[in-house]
């Protein structure tokens, strides 16, 4: 699932910008056999939801429909011609003219429309993409329709965030030979001073492969031949966090003289490991600290934005993070690319949350079945978990600062079903990618004692909001829990524990002497309390800050205008807590406190 580039042999046409929309009707059956109906037009990349001050836009609940036209450039004679789609949140369906070329279910990972034998170079065509946002037990997350008092149907799920939709990632017309590079694996090491880059490529056509591997200065290092093979990188430098350094791998389809294909991969030569109670990277213990985050801004919803994406990180450097985790599914690709080039470290998570029919009364509303029964999410869900995991992977198997795999997020994990549900997903993982390290993170139900699926994983991520959801406004009990809870899961399972969240909510600008709930203050104390509690067991691996940002989610009596456990406003403003955070980090400097690097 190689991005789309520019190279000597490949072209791209990015189609950003505004798009012609229209919420699905039925009195236009077939929407992509002329122009839509209306003057709305929307930006791509975007959310729709927030841009009209129209609650039926907001709410909508099925199919909308993106159209624009597009011309083939002239020069792509004897190309192949795709339409790349960043996202389609949750299902897409791509027509040229009046021609369906593709469709695809998850709404956050990419899709190719080949689109080759439907288009002339030179010529116009009409594009439209259609994007389903509903939810069920069959998607990623799932959710289900409600039908109200009203007779209005509404969309619920048991995720904490605000079901955004649309377009929210780029679509980009490019051309590829029609022999070609179709896609690379690299995996690194080293042993002294030489780095060693394993390749793998995978092409179409019967022309040759050769490799060849850059430094930052564009020197060449090192030279192959063949779809396979090892380069030796003599005097390597390491990807490091908070130091990266990339090389350049060049691979190219040649047929004597002649470049048939050609495609560039950023490489950082590094090595991950788990052993014991620790994380290793590069052979040396890593200390995570840093951030879950959101793909979430004001208007935008989980449109992708550049400016928010440089912004986010000086945040997150300033701070003294070194690490995210894409909660709670995979980011835009821009943000892993920008990440490889940053130095930040990544726990990379597929979209498979609210695996947990017991949270907020299930899909019945009572009584709700065993999430992994056949009542429940069952095989079906398993069948579509698989698939998530393997575009993840194929997406993001090459990027250095990814360094594990979160599988899930709080999947009800005490219940029985759930390690059987999970082992094959946790083989599957290893089967793709046999580098990286595994988890899924815990829900505060889930405990050292009936967590089933602990076992499985290499890293052991828990979700605690003890101060918060548990003895709100009580931290001297809520410390006690905590220090038994983690003491708990590290002599049980000789494996690291992270922290995956913590947090409480805080309106900023609320002050206290007296450190009340939703007080900037207290939202001081309940982080001091936990540091304290953490830096009590060497086997602790890292804190990972429940949010970022404050964030949008549905409305409701807990939700006041969103989640407001950001470290930061959702426009980005820092709270208290910010600034107590960075004394901590920066001191930190990547070191578990207490070791003898500390």
């Amino acid at each position: 699932m190689l991005k789309p580039l520019s190279t000597d042999t490949r072209e791209l046409v990015s189609l950003d910008g505004l798009w012609r929309f229209a919420l699905d009707s039925e009195e236009v059956p077939e929407p992509w056999n002329g122009p839509l109906a209306g003057d709305r037009e929307v930006p791509v990349p975007a959310s729709y939801n927030d841009l009209f001050i129209d609650e039926a836009v907001r709410d909508h609940i099925g199919w909308a429909w993106y159209q624009r036209d597009v011309r083939v450039p002239r020069g792509w004679e004897g190309q192949r011609v795709l339409i790349r789609v960043g996202a389609a949140t949750h299902n897409g369906v791509v027509y040229v003219d009046g021609t369906k070329v593709a469709e695809h279910t998850g709404g956050y990972t990419p899709f190719d429309a080949d689109i080759t034998d439907v288009v002339e170079p030179g010529a116009r065509f009409r594009l439209t993409i259609g994007v389903d946002n509903e939810l069920t037990k069959r998607t990623l997350p799932p959710g289900h329709r409600v039908t109200g008092a009203d007779g209005v149907d509404r969309l619920t799920y048991h995720h904490d965030f605000f079901n955004y939709a649309g377009l929210a990632r780029s679509v980009t017309l490019h051309s590829m030979p029609r022999e070609h590079i179709a896609d690379v694996t690299v995996t690194t090491g080293f042993e002294g001073t030489t780095g060693r880059v394993a390749y793998r490529i995978d092409a179409i056509g019967d022309a040759e492969v050769r490799v060849s591997l850059r430094d930052a200065d564009g020197e060449v290092v090192a030279t192959g031949m063949g779809a396979e093979g090892l380069l030796e990188v003599p005097d390597v430098t390491l990807w490091q966090p908070g130091a990266a350094y990339l090389y350049e791998l060049e691979t190219e389809l040649v047929r004597g003289d002649e470049l048939v294909d050609a495609y560039p991969l950023a490489v950082g030569v590094r090595t991950v490991e788990v052993r014991g109670q620790q994380f290793l990277i590069n052979g040396e213990p890593f200390y995570f600290t840093g951030f879950g985050k959101h793909e979430d801004t004001p208007v935008r919803g989980k449109g992708h934005d550049p400016a928010y994406l440089v912004h986010d990180f000086e945040l997150m450097r300033w701070i003294g993070a070194n690490s995210f985790r894409t909660s709670h599914y995979p980011y835009d690709e821009e943000v892993l690319d920008y990440a490889d080039r940053q130095g930040f470290v990544v726990i990379d998570e597929t979209a498979a949350v609210g695996l947990n029919l017991g949270v907020s009364g299930g899909m019945t509303a009572r009584n709700p079945p065993l999430t992994f029964s056949e009542e429940g999410l069952g095989v079906a869900m398993l069948e579509t978990h698989k698939q998530h995991l393997r575009e993840l992977i194929a997406r993001d198997k090459n990027h250095p600062s990814v360094v594990m795999w979160c599988v899930a997020n709080e999947p009800a994990s005490q219940e029985v079903g759930a390690d059987e549900y999970f082992a094959p997903l946790i083989e599957l993982t290893r089967e793709l990618d046999p580098t990286r390290p595994t988890t899924v993170t815990s829900w505060l139900m889930s405990n050292a004692e009936n967590d089933r699926v602990a076992g499985l994983v290499d890293v052991i991520g828990i979700n605690r909001y003890f101060g918060w959801y548990i003895d709100n406004g009580n931290l001297g009990s809520a410390e006690v829990r905590l220090e038994q809870d983690i003491r708990a899961w590290l002599e049980r399972h000789d494996k690291p524990v992270m922290m995956t969240e913590y947090g409480a909510d805080t309106l900023a600008g609320l002050r206290s002497l007296h450190g009340s709930s939703w007080s900037e203050e207290y939202q001081v104390d309940y982080f001091d309390m936990h540091h304290r509690v953490f830096d009590r067991f060497p086997g602790f691996v890292g804190e990972h800050v429940w949010n970022f940002a404050d964030f949008r989610t549905t409305a409701g009596v807990a939700r006041v205008d969103g989640n407001k456990k950001g470290i930061f406003t959702r426009d980005r403003r820092p709270k208290s807590a910010a600034f107590a955070l960075r004394r901590r980090w920066l001191g930190l400097g990547g070191r578990k406190p207490g070791t003898e690097e500390a």
